[in-house]
């Protein structure tokens, strides 16, 4: 019993001596796009050198949920809002989505939807950043998804694992 107040002292005294301990509230989805991708600031990293150049492929199996922008979207945002905070631009940011599973409903038009699609803005402003979003053909012959059916910037790829395998030739980290 004594060993663990004093563990629980020490817990305290520590937290007391860095200040109170960071929580979602500390999370803030300022940057470059705004409203999406939340991220937080953290003073004690170590900066980055203004020449770092990020290639990262993002695995979006989860999603399509109706109503809802994929979890995934908005993390790729917060990646771009975060490097941008940090003094990297977003041309030395390369991001590529590879769409597949569930979360092909996220690619959808409206009129493939069923509605507004929710994520369709976001898609808009991260290609405007130069975010690729590819789309596992295999998932879409599957789930009888067409061209004409995506959202405008979507592309058709001939499989979500051979989109992988080239973007891990071309560099791209996978970040899943």
């Amino acid at each position: 019993m004594m060993k663990r107040c004093l563990l629980a002292a020490a817990f305290i005294a520590l937290v007391a001596a860095h200040g109170a301990m960071a929580g979602p509230e500390d999370f803030h989805p300022d940057g470059l796009i705004k409203g999406y991708g939340k991220f937080a600031d953290v003073p004690a990293a170590k900066p980055l050198p203004a020449d770092t150049r990020f290639k990262v492929a993002m695995d979006v199996v989860d999603g399509g949920v109706t109503g809802e922008v994929n979890s995934i979207f908005a993390i790729a945002a917060g990646f771009i809002n975060l490097q941008h905070a940090n003094g990297i631009p977003p041309e030395q940011v390369d991001i590529a989505l590879v769409v597949h599973g569930p979360a092909h409903r996220d690619l959808l038009n409206d009129k493939a939807y069923g509605g507004d699609n929710p994520n369709a803005e976001l898609l808009e402003i991260l290609q405007a950043y130069n975010v690729k979003v590819l789309y596992c053909g295999q998932n879409a012959v599957k789930n009888d998804v067409a061209a004409k059916d995506l959202l405008p910037g979507v592309e058709m790829t001939h499989s979500a694992t051979t989109t992988h395998v080239l973007l891990q030739q071309q560099g791209y980290s996978l970040r899943p």
